[in-house]
């Protein structure tokens, strides 16, 4: 996320980064999900304290995208819309899409960035719930990329140039979810 983040950052992106109180603590075994959609909840909760003025998307990698799906699913959230890096739909090698079913009782759009080769979101699967979140979801698919976001190094494209990919996917997004066009360069 540091990478996402500072690309992000680049495009003119604010990025609030945190981490849930089992990573803070050294421990391997993840929190409650309670635990962890109460913490994503004040994370987004402390951002809008920050910056009360600006629009707010919240999101995350892999689980932590997935548990701001789940406190906005839950209780809803003070986002204009989620972003998932990789949204972890089943656990390797077991195709499954329950861990998207909570999906349907959030109202904010939502973008899902998934890589070819991600062994947690088989893409047939991802498209498939993309599909039936209609026009609340939106599909960017990364060529060739892992779970990681990293790619063959014969794909002819490196770390940076994917991350910038994320970012620029995710630029876009958020400025036609805000009604926002950036003018051409040189015009």
């Amino acid at each position: 996320m540091r990478s996402i983040a500072g690309a992000l950052g680049e495009h003119g992106i604010a990025t609030l980064r945190y981490c849930f109180p089992y990573i803070e603590a050294g421990r391997k075994r993840p929190d409650s999900g309670a635990v962890l959609e109460a913490t994503t909840r004040s994370a987004v909760t402390f951002a809008a304290s920050l910056v009360p003025a600006l629009p707010r998307f919240a999101g995350g990698k892999s689980m932590g995208g997935r548990m701001t799906s789940r406190a906005a699913a839950a209780a809803g959230l003070d986002a204009e819309g989620i972003v998932f890096f990789g949204f972890p739909l089943h656990a390797s090698g077991r195709p499954s899409v329950e861990r998207a079913e909570h999906l349907i009782s959030v109202s904010q759009p939502m973008l899902f960035l998934q890589g070819t080769r991600d062994p947690l979101a088989r893409l047939e699967s991802i498209r498939a719930v993309c599909l039936a979140l209609a026009e609340r979801a939106t599909l960017h698919v990364v060529e060739g990329a892992d779970h990681g976001f990293h790619v063959p190094k014969g794909s002819g494209r490196d770390e940076p140039a994917v991350i910038e990919e994320l970012a620029e996917t995710t630029r876009v997004w958020i400025e036609r979810r805000l009604g926002l066009r950036r003018p051409r360069s040189g015009s």
